[in-house]
């Protein structure tokens, strides 16, 4: 009897043994397969979207420093590899390098991957879609704006990264306003004809143009002048949507109205004046 019992208590210590290492097992599994999974660092660029002949910032952090081991830096498209560079770690763990996203790599329109590794199985990537000049969508053409009783006239334009929706005479501030709908980043060129627009100096020189993109002012390049047209580059951003140009005429009926309710102001208030301090003759 005590030999059974014996028996059966080995067996039990046995079972509870096997548990206890299989349990142990699974411990160990799980935590190293955590570990493996958390990167010691990490990685961005700078932007997201990227034309061809942009620089491209790819920076990151490295938690734990190993020596003198560099990081590794690849980008890939459509996976083929058309970057490779080795990286500097510096003392606090951060590290930086630019990429100039031109060459005869640089052809395929779509998402590239950055990947940078560090020592053994630390690995982090990140997207970003890059255009070559030749995807770059340009669209030329002319848009007709109603001038009222003067018929309509033509604005010739190039646009690139946006689509051009209206171009309207704006009174208000004798200039027109001109709406987009951009994705990206590009530039609009108009060719503004003298007879409607312009911006000049009492001399008859050309001033420059005030230009407001959703309300803020901003910078303008303007191309070689014509004795009929002025041609202005207007640089925008992902989102921006409407254009104001700001002149000192917008199609002559609308500056000789504002002339006129100017002088008819005048007039008026000087009639005004007279009669009020108007002294009657003493009899």
């Amino acid at each position: 009897m005590d030999s059974k019992r014996d028996i059966q208590i080995c067996t039990k210590k046995l079972v509870i043994s096997r548990i206890i290492y299989s349990l142990v097992a699974l411990l160990i599994i799980s935590t190293g397969t955590a570990f493996a999974q958390e990167s010691l660092i990490s990685v961005q660029t700078d932007d997201k979207t990227y034309d061809e002949g942009d620089t491209i910032v790819v920076s990151g952090h490295v938690t734990t420093i190993v020596g003198g081991t560099p990081a590794t830096l690849q980008l890939f498209s459509d996976g083929n590899l058309v970057e490779i560079a080795q990286i500097t770690i510096a003392q606090d763990g951060s590290y930086s390098h630019t990429v100039i996203a031109e060459g005869p790599l640089w052809k395929t329109q779509g998402d590239y991957t950055v990947r940078v590794s560090y020592g053994e199985g630390n690995i982090a990537e990140s997207e970003f879609s890059y255009s070559p000049k030749s995807a770059a969508i340009v669209k030329t053409t002319n848009f007709e704006v109603d001038a009222g009783n003067h018929g309509t006239f033509d604005v010739k334009y190039t646009i690139k990264g946006a689509t051009l929706k209206d171009i309207a005479v704006n009174s208000d501030i004798f200039g027109l306003t001109v709406l987009i709908e951009s994705a990206d980043e590009g530039t609009v060129t108009l060719e503004l004809p003298r007879e409607f627009i312009g911006a000049e100096k009492q001399d008859g020189k050309d001033e420059m143009f005030i230009i407001l993109i959703d309300g803020i002012e901003v910078d303008y390049k303007e191309d070689v002048t014509h004795s009929k047209s002025r041609i202005i580059i207007i640089d925008f951003e992902p989102g921006d949507s409407k254009i104001e140009i700001i002149g000192t005429y917008v199609v002559p009926e609308f500056g000789t109205i504002a002339v006129m309710i100017l002088i008819v102001g005048i007039i008026s208030m000087i009639i005004l004046t007279r009669n009020r301090f108007h002294i009657a003759p003493r009899l």
